[in-house]
């Protein structure tokens, strides 16, 4: 079967989120252009590492090719709305691949669907009929950093950690292994 590549050159949106509580969330990427909207699912950590490497990509752009970037992102390009639905997985991300389209000086993000097998990656951000299906979105630096933002305000949505591990604190309590294993107890005065 062919290739499928969802492409979004001017998308009205690009967001990430989650559907449910912290500790059992899973995490979305949605892209949306005119009426149509595609919905893919990643891991958390997926999530922050796009993130972070949006945030690197830009500074680099900046730093070689001078493109403009705001220090913060305006009000207007920050996007605070829930996931549209129904939400329709269109794949669970594998690969992702991130670039600079300097002819329309645009950030090019590409999420390849998992697949069996190890992805040649000559396939990301390409063109070519065999692949794992994919969807790959062009954001101006703005909307690039204002999707990065949200992404990482979505991340650090989630459990707090504990002061002693690290480790996320579930509601209905915590087992440290700096503690050997106790719980600690509320001290009493």
């Amino acid at each position: 079967m062919a290739r499928v590549i969802h492409i979004f050159r001017q998308p009205d949106r690009f967001v990430a989120g989650t559907v449910g509580q912290p500790g059992d969330r899973t995490f979305y990427l949605q892209a949306s252009e005119h009426a149509r909207t595609i919905s893919v699912t990643l891991e958390k950590q997926q999530m922050a590492v796009l993130a972070e490497r949006i945030g690197s990509l830009l500074e680099e752009v900046h730093r070689r090719f001078g493109a403009d970037l705001p220090d913060e992102v305006p009000d207007d390009q920050v996007d605070s709305d829930p996931l549209e639905i129904p939400l329709e997985e269109e794949f669970r991300v594998g690969t992702m691949g991130l670039g600079w389209d300097s002819e329309s000086r645009a950030v090019v993000i590409e999420l390849l669907a998992v697949t069996e097998g190890e992805v040649d990656e000559s396939v990301v951000l390409d063109d070519t009929e065999e692949g794992p299906d994919a969807v790959r979105v062009f954001l101006t630096p703005t909307r690039a950093r204002a999707f990065a933002e949200r992404a990482d305000r979505v991340v650090r949505a989630g459990r707090k950690p504990c002061p002693l591990c690290a480790e996320p604190l579930d509601p209905d309590g915590h087992v440290c292994p700096r503690q050997n294993g106790y719980r600690r107890a509320e001290e009493s005065d």
